[in-house]
C-alpha cells in the first residue's frame, strides 16, 4: 500500500502488488487489506506532518466517511502518535494488527558504538553529551525528536516542519560544522514513528554542513546500513549510536 504523494513510486519495483490510496482514505486502505486477506500490517517511512494544519486539508485530501468518523471520535488531539494510535485502533477493530517494523527488520537496529572511521571529535563529543538530555526531554514533551548543537548551544529543535528542515535551519545558524542528535520518545510506540536514518540521510547532512550525528542505539532503524556507512566515511561524517 503506497500513500498518495508520500510513497516513492520506485517501490513498484520491489513489490508484488502495489496499491495507491490517499492519507486520508482510512475505509479504503482497511477494504484493500481485508480484499487481499491480510492481518498484520507494517509501517515504513514518514508522513509530512505540516498537512495536519494545512487550511485546504479537507478538500485536498477528501476524507472518506472512515477517516471522518475516526477524527472526531478518537482523535484526542492532534499530535502525530495520537493520530497513527487511532488509525491502528481502526484497523484493529476489522481485525488487522499493526506490527512493528522491529519484528521484521531486526538486522537494521543500530548497534552502540561508533559505525564510522571517524570517532566524534573533542568539541562533538562534548555537544552530543550536552545535548542528549536536552533532545530526550523535547521528544518527552511531544516537541520533536532531533535537536542541532554547535559550541553546546541549541540551534534548532525539531517541530512539526520534520528532522530535514530542522537539520538546515539548525545548520545555516550554525555555519558549518555542528552536530545534530536524533532519537526516540519515551515510551516509544515501536509500531509507528521509529527514528530510521538512510542514504539519504547521509546526503543531506552533507549539503547542509553536518560534521556528527548521534542516533539511540536499539531504537533506530539504519536502511541500507553498509552504504550509510561508506558514504559517511567518504564525507567524514562521524556517525555514533549511544
Amino acid at each position: 500500500m503506497g500513500i498518495k504523494d508520500e510513497a516513492s513510486p520506485e517501490i513498484e519495483k520491489y513489490v508484488d502488488t502495489l496499491y495507491w490510496v490517499g492519507v486520508a482514505k482510512i475505509g479504503k486502505l482497511i477494504k484493500t487489506f481485508k480484499g487481499e486477506q491480510i492481518e498484520r500490517a507494517v509501517m515504513a517511512g514518514g508522513l509530512t506532518k505540516s498537512h495536519i494544519h494545512s487550511r485546504l486539508k479537507h478538500l485536498k485530501f477528501r476524507p472518506d466517511l472512515r477517516t471522518i468518523k475516526m477524527w472526531y471520535k478518537k482523535v484526542r488531539s492532534r499530535h502525530d502518535h495520537t493520530i497513527l494510535e487511532a488509525v491502528a485502533d481502526e484497523l484493529a477493530m476489522d481485525g488487522i494488527q499493526l506490527m512493528s517494523s522491529l519484528e521484521y527488520a531486526k538486522h537494521l537496529v543500530a548497534e552502540k558504538g561508533c559505525l564510522t572511521k571517524r570517532d566524534p571529535s573533542e568539541r562533538e563529543m562534548a555537544d552530543i553529551e550536552f545535548g542528549w538530555g536536552i533532545a530526550k526531554e523535547i521528544a518527552r514533551l511531544e516537541i520533536g525528536q532531533c535537536i542541532v548543537l554547535k559550541n553546546k548551544t541549541v540551534l534548532a529543535v525539531e517541530a512539526i516542519d520534520g528532522t530535514n528542515e530542522t537539520i538546515r535551519r539548525g545548520a545555516l545558524l550554525g555555519r558549518g560544522g555542528v552536530v545534530v542528535i536524533k532519537l526516540s520518545k519515551k515510551n516509544q510506540d515501536l509500531r509507528f514513528d521509529l527514528p530510521t536514518i538512510g542514504l539519504e540521510t547521509i546526503k543531506h547532512l552533507k549539503e547542509t554542513g553536518v560534521s556528527a550525528l548521534a542516533i539511540e542505539a536499539g531504537m533506530t532503524l539504519i536502511l541500507d546500513k553498509e552504504k550509510v556507512v561508506e558514504l559517511a566515511n567518504k564525507y567524514k561524517i562521524s556517525v555514533i549510536a549511544r
